[in-house]
């Protein structure tokens, strides 16, 4: 029974190649590095992608996509988000929604959408609608200027 164990033992760890011992290791003299060249050198790695000095596969693959500046300082907010601030104020504008925190400091274009619960006279300064919600305030005798 242990003499079975070892053997086992033996099969699934296999021993390391020791590299540079010779002739009969089947490892000597270059050690498995081949005949000059750059990764036969010691110290030497070659980065990922690296194709030779040739230009690199990312490099020459087209680069898509755009990331517009102006979204940094554009601010979409659903308008169910100032339902306190109607209940205090009726004119709304950029500042007020930054002394509110509602908006951070940077943001200088807000659009609402969505509908929200409006039910008296709103003046909207500064500030971006969709259709369906300026019809709305418009239709309570607010003004979108």
């Amino acid at each position: 029974m242990l003499l079975k164990n070892i053997a086992l033992y033996e099969e699934r760890s296999k021993r390391k190649k020791r590299c540079g011992r010779g002739i009969g290791s089947g490892l000597g003299k270059t050690s498995g590095r081949g005949h000059k060249g750059q990764k036969s050198r010691k110290g030497s790695s070659i980065r990922i992608g690296f194709e030779g000095g040739q230009t690199p596969l990312y490099k020459r693959s087209p680069k898509f996509g755009f990331t517009s500046k102006k979204n940094i300082f554009t601010k979409e907010l659903k308008f169910s988000k100032i339902n306190d601030l109607l209940k205090k104020y009726d004119l709304i504008n950029l500042n007020l929604l930054k002394t509110n925190s509602i908006i951070k400091k940077n943001v200088k274009y807000v659009k609402f959408i969505g509908t929200g619960n409006i039910n008296k006279k709103i003046i909207l300064k500064g500030l971006k609608t969709t259709k369906k919600l300026s019809v709305i305030i418009k239709k309570f005798g607010g003004k979108i200027k």
